[in-house]
């Protein structure tokens, strides 16, 4: 094996690692894979025999393309209409694809990702860093031009919105697709008390739609997202087939051969807290039909 080979070798092995981190900072499977692939040509590029630790000097570099590419998207958020959801990452319950599986267990939950998007670039970073990879303040203020005693306060930050506007998922992926496939069945149905039934009072239902897509503002409380889903999601309910979204029970809804849409259900305490429908076609682009 020669050097490139070796070094090769080193980075794959590093290659889950970092689009953990990539997908976390970004929300996006895609930005997140071209996070990673521009880490490793700058690992082809440098002196490698002079980095003590791989893994840190990669985790930086992945970091501070994440933290341009935020910077870059903060900037083009005012242009975008309506909700701003994640790339999924979905896979349907028989997938057995090693690759796909791995991505799938690097995920994180859609309602924690739209969290994300409210904090700072510099607070999601070090957020995200310190609290989700045990990455040291010193080399998380070296990333973000600031004091580690700024970086802690990034990340204290971050946290602090976290913790209050994150719901915690029920553990059970069981129970979680009981409760989504109950609300299948009364979508399908038009029963809007079993919607009700399944529906926490103040459930949140986002929709995105995608740029340059008519912009759909979130439906907020149980009665007006039953009547949202009896109105306009019922014809669509038939062609919803189980999936895991985002490590969570979810749904594709897929129509002659293609998904045009995937749906992630946030389950607490037996009741759906959130609903967060992607039809962004550049979002699905990854999700198998």
């Amino acid at each position: 094996m020669n050097e490139r080979e070796s070094l090769a070798e080193q980075f794959e092995d590093n290659r889950t690692h970092l689009r953990a981190v990539a997908y976390r900072m970004l929300g996006s499977v895609s930005e997140a894979e071209d996070a990673v692939q521009e880490a490793w040509l700058r690992l082809s590029r440098s002196d490698a025999d002079a980095v003590a630790n791989l893994r840190g000097w990669l985790t930086t570099v992945v970091s501070r393309v994440c933290l341009d590419i935020l910077r870059a998207r903060r900037a083009r958020r005012e242009e975008y209409t309506g909700a701003w959801l994640p790339e999924p990452i979905v896979s349907v319950d028989d997938e057995s694809d090693p690759e796909h599986e791995a991505l799938l267990a690097d995920s994180v939950g859609i309602a924690l990702l739209v969290v994300l998007e409210t904090l700072t670039p510099a607070e999601r970073l070090a957020f995200v860093l310190h609290d989700m990879f045990d990455v040291p303040f010193d080399d998380i203020a070296e990333i973000v031009g600031r004091t580690p005693a700024a970086a802690r306060q990034l990340a204290s930050r971050g946290r602090r919105r976290v913790r209050g506007a994150a719901p915690t998922p029920d553990p059970d992926l069981g129970r979680q697709r009981e409760v989504v496939d109950a609300f299948l069945a009364a979508a399908r149905s038009g029963d809007f008390d079993g919607l009700i039934a399944v529906l926490d009072p103040d459930v949140v239902f986002r929709m995105d739609m995608g740029r340059g897509r008519r912009a759909r503002p979130p439906v907020a409380g149980a009665t007006a997202v039953a009547r949202e889903i009896l109105a306009r999601g019922a014809p669509f309910a038939p062609f919803g087939r189980p999936a895991i979204v985002n490590g969570a029970a979810g749904v594709r809804v897929v129509a002659r051969g293609r998904t045009f849409a995937v749906v992630g259900f946030t389950v607490e305490a037996g009741r759906i807290v959130e609903i967060d429908l992607i039809a962004d076609p550049e979002k699905l682009q990854a999700v198998a039909d």
